[in-house]
């Protein structure tokens, strides 16, 4: 089966998990998602992931949720930047994701950044998702 949009397939899985209560989270494997989940994890928003291959099939991440109190860590995560309406950002135009509370990831020169990282290295580009 082919994915328009395999990023906000991952993100779709991960909302849909925590409002399930899920432990664990499998989604096709890819080096792009692998990047994107290592600023979530880097962040604090995801225990972490691992990468199994079964069979002769794609490999399969999966995704462990973090949980507080019972409580998802992730409240909301929403995809930006979409195939159709490609979204970009100069280091001056994106701003605060809920005053701080929450991140932006960006898809860099330099790689697969949250906006603070992407701050501190001064660049900008494309705002794949936030997250808070």
């Amino acid at each position: 089966m082919s994915l328009t949009d395999p990023l906000g397939d991952m993100l779709t899985r991960i909302r849909n998990g925590q409002m399930a209560n899920l432990a664990v989270v499998d989604c096709p494997s890819s080096t792009f998602r692998k990047r994107v989940l290592d600023v979530m994890q880097r962040e604090g928003y995801i225990r972490g992931f691992s990468e199994t291959q079964q069979g002769k099939s794609q490999p399969l991440l999966q995704i462990e949720l973090k949980y507080h109190e019972g409580t998802g860590v992730i409240r909301k995560i929403d995809r930006v930047s979409k195939p159709g309406c490609r979204v970009y950002a100069g280091i001056k135009d994106f701003g605060r994701v809920f005053n701080g509370l929450g991140i932006s990831i960006l898809s860099t020169p330099r790689g697969v950044l949250s906006d603070n990282e992407a701050r501190a290295q001064n660049v900008g580009g494309e705002v794949l998702c936030r997250i808070f």
